[in-house]
């Protein structure tokens, strides 16, 4: 699948699936929909000029292109973590492609967000400092 330089641009999520065709539309929604389950204390907003999902920092994303949609990852390591389940789909470095007519499977979309959530989390309590406790 190929790349496309139209690019959809929205205030909110849910303008920017307005702004797309009916079934990426639809598609995004499925995602959408699983994503929110699987992070429910996950923020949606726009950013990268897409719906990002952040939730200790940028989560996963996703957006409708002229050919394909693509479920963003965000994550090497996880893409590794799961190269089994997702050698049979589209995939670069930390994105799966996919075409409306194809959605991805629940069951992976809510690995993928878990392991991101896991990863961000780890990420929060290695930053977070130690407190010093004095004799």
């Amino acid at each position: 699948m190929k790349a496309t330089t139209e690019i959809i641009v929205g205030k909110d999520v849910d303008e920017y699936l307005m702004s797309v065709s009916k079934g990426s539309r639809e598609a995004l929604e499925r995602l959408r929909k699983t994503i929110r389950a699987a992070a429910p204390g996950a923020v949606e907003r726009i950013s990268y000029r897409m719906p990002v999902f952040y939730y200790h920092g940028p989560l996963v994303g996703f957006a409708a292109f002229k050919d394909h949609c693509s479920f963003f990852v965000m994550s090497p390591s996880v893409m590794n973590k799961f190269k089994e389940e997702l050698k049979a789909l589209d995939t670069s470095k930390g994105t799966v492609r996919f075409t409306w007519d194809k959605p991805l499977n629940v069951s992976l979309v809510k690995k993928l967000v878990k392991a991101r959530k896991e990863e961000n989390e780890a990420k929060v309590k290695k930053r977070r400092p130690r407190s010093s406790v004095k004799s």
